[in-house]
């Protein structure tokens, strides 16, 4: 086994990590989720480009009799990225005390101003951190708005 089939294996047991993370463990913390909004998906751009940068490696790896393993983890990593930008969907979780944004667990006492753009943006002024929250679905920004405040 070669080192960079060593970085790639700890990339794609690390990415794997934040994938299960993501998903399951992440409902579980800090209490029970109370309420769950999906996100629009941001970057679709920049993930295509990874992936297309990961496929010209198993290119590469093909066309120069390259190592199997390797081959498989860079299938493996661009399947696991497939994964994370198409098919997962971005969350926001509402718990008991706080809620969690792009994997950051944020309390309600943090929250100093709560703003609605004209174009269905949620801003979230925090004390030294502005959130900008794009939903994909405009109903329910209304929700939101009733579960922070009631």
């Amino acid at each position: 086994m070669s080192v960079t089939d060593v970085a790639l294996f700890v990339f794609l047991l690390l990415l794997s990590c934040y994938a299960i993370y993501d998903e399951f463990v992440m409902n579980l913390v800090k209490g029970e989720t109370v309420f769950k909004i999906h996100l629009k998906r941001t970057n679709k751009l920049d993930s295509l480009i990874f992936i297309g940068l990961i496929a010209m490696l198993i290119y590469n790896n093909i066309t120069l009799n390259g190592s199997a393993l390797t081959r498989y983890l860079l299938l493996g990593m661009a399947l696991l990225a497939v994964y994370i930008f198409y098919i997962r969907c971005p969350k926001l979780l509402f718990k008991k005390a706080g809620f969690f944004y792009a994997n950051v667990f944020i309390l309600y006492d943090r929250i100093k101003n709560i703003t609605l753009s004209e174009n269905g943006t949620l801003l979230i002024d925090l004390e030294k951190r502005r959130l900008f929250i794009h939903v994909k679905d405009l109903d329910e920004l209304e929700g939101i708005y009733r579960f922070l405040w009631s």
